[in-house]
């Protein structure tokens, strides 16, 4: 045979009519003999159910086919089946036949014959899942009502009468928890039932489609190889490489007597994996002073040093290494140096942390696409002196000196105030108390008050606009009534709160209060 023979195409099949003929598909979810086909058109709700369902002017919900495994229990829950359109075609298969007696196959020309006779537009399928089924007592009134109830037993539903509760409950001499076939042991007959009246709702679930979990591996996930030391046997076990160390600096309440004075010891375990230079210059620092404020402790350090050290995870190792943390108390949220009680030190009181809220101020971050064109901004329009200069600032925010504002939020220790006034009445020995008190530390109530007075009023007239005097403050503290001596309290605060009246001011607010309220009073008198 030649090669242009090879490449001639044969000859093409012979075109038929599609007939127009329709017929329905039903997939049905088992096997289905001849014989059985009227049992399987009764558990599809019969023969009206399965003309209204294919029906072409059939509603959304006509359109439902409902196959029931077990026709005529009013209890027995049905599986939906959805009509869904199709382009299928209905063929005639026919098988020939050898004449008995003939064994030569002359005559045949295939042993199979296909036609199409129509064609099927719709197509009924059951793809959800099952519903859970329960079977109440059959004995039960309601029960009987329920089954006279659907077919309209008149007789049946007057015959009901409610029955008297019976709570003595029967169970199962041995009730396993799995199926008896499946733990291979005999199957116990039922000798009693329990009386408890429980009658299944409508529907169990709404799940109708199974879920997708897509099970994976935890990519993170290795794993460890041990052997047990007395039968050398291997185990092998998934470790998760990231899960959560629980590192973190030692806390403590004010009322605790003992302070910290070594790190934990699952941050001591991992202490050389870290910058061993970064842990010597916070030790140095914790011993040079012994209490820090966060801001404070990181303007030490360059910008690069302290990224390294608010970094997600060194954060959490390097500074739990050298301090601890107060949780309340007037050095609340202060790094203390292991060891150092400032409880018991009178010097300590210059250490002591005030804060103010300033409501103006927003606490939201920027985005970081805000964040991405700052930066951007910032290095492009300012030039190397300015951008010095605004490190230079930021290296002193945690600094006060009542000529510039550096931050918007006031948090200062008092050891990092510098302004005069507020300096002279930080250095007081008149104010110190004898003994350290939860809520004022070691200065008296009437002094610290005094020093917030001064210092929220210069704090926020920087933020004003404008440098408050001396006089400006003097003036206030000498105003009758803005703050008063107070007899310590003998009763005992308890830890991490004050107890204060429903509703009232905390005494920072309400010296706030009183402080713009004197602002005003005064701007008035001047502009008179």
């Amino acid at each position: 045979m030649s090669l242009n023979e090879q490449n001639t195409p044969g000859p093409s099949a012979r075109e038929l009519p599609l007939p127009s003929t329709p017929f329905y598909s039903i997939e049905y979810p088992g096997y289905v003999l001849p014989t059985s086909v009227p049992q399987v058109v009764q558990m599809l709700g019969g023969q009206p159910s399965i003309n209204t369902a294919f029906r072409r002017t059939a509603s959304k919900n006509d359109a439902l086919l409902e196959l029931n495994l077990r026709p005529g229990n009013p209890f027995s829950h049905p599986i939906p089946g959805d009509i869904t359109a199709t382009s299928n075609i209905v063929l005639k298969v026919v098988k020939r036949k050898r004449k008995p007696g003939s064994s030569s196959p002359e005559g045949l020309v295939g042993e199979y014959t296909a036609e199409a006779i129509g064609v099927i537009p719709k197509t009924a399928r059951f793809r959800s899942m099952i519903d859970y089924q329960f079977q109440p007592d059959t004995n039960d009134p309601i029960t009987k009502l329920r089954k006279s109830m659907a077919v309209m037993d008149v007789d049946g539903i007057r015959a009901y009468r409610i029955p008297e509760a019976d709570e003595n409950y029967i169970s199962h001499k041995a009730a396993l928890q799995i199926d008896p076939e499946l733990a291979g042991v005999p199957r116990e007959e039922i000798t009693s039932t329990s009386n408890l009246r429980l009658f299944p709702p409508p529907l169990f679930s709404r799940q109708t489609i199974p879920q997708n979990y897509n099970y994976k591996a935890n990519p993170v996930s290795v794993v460890a190889i041990s052997v047990d030391e007395e039968t050398g046997e291997e185990k092998k076990r998934l470790i998760n490489k990231m899960r959560w160390k629980g590192y973190g600096p030692t806390s403590i309440m004010f009322t605790e007597k003992e302070v910290p004075k070594k790190p934990p010891a699952n941050v001591e375990e991992v202490r050389n994996q870290y910058d061993q230079g970064l842990i010597r210059k916070l030790e140095e620092l914790f011993e040079a002073r012994p209490i820090w404020t966060r801001a404070a402790l990181l303007n030490q350090f360059t910008h690069a040093q302290a990224r390294d050290i608010v970094n997600v995870t060194s954060s959490k190792v390097l500074l739990p290494l050298t301090c601890y943390v107060f949780q309340d108390g007037p050095w609340r949220d202060t790094m203390v140096r292991f060891s150092y009680d400032p409880r018991v030190k009178p010097e300590a009181r210059v250490y002591q942390r005030l804060y103010f809220r300033n409501l103006n101020h927003p606490m939201a971050r920027p985005s970081v696409v805000t964040r991405r064109q700052e930066s951007r901004y910032s290095v492009t329009s300012q030039s190397r002196s300015a951008v010095d200069r605004e490190r230079e600032e930021r290296s002193r925010s945690h600094i006060f000196d009542g000529q510039t504002v550096t931050t918007e939020t006031a948090a200062f220790q008092l050891c990092d105030i510098t302004d005069p006034m507020l300096k002279g009445m930080i250095e007081d020995e008149e104010s110190v108390r004898d003994t350290c008190n939860e809520r004022d530390g070691w200065y008296s109530t009437h002094a610290l008050e005094r020093i917030k007075v001064v210092l929220r009023h210069k704090f926020f007239s920087l933020l004003d606009g404008h440098v408050a005097t001396d006089e400006e403050c003097e003036k206030i503290l000498a105003q009758e009534g803005v703050v008063t001596a107070t007899q310590p309290s003998m009763r005992k605060l308890r830890p991490g709160r004050h107890n204060m009246a429903k509703g009232a001011l905390r005494p920072e607010d309400a010296a706030a209060v009183r402080l713009r309220a004197a602002l005003q009073k005064d701007r008035a008198s001047r502009a008179s």
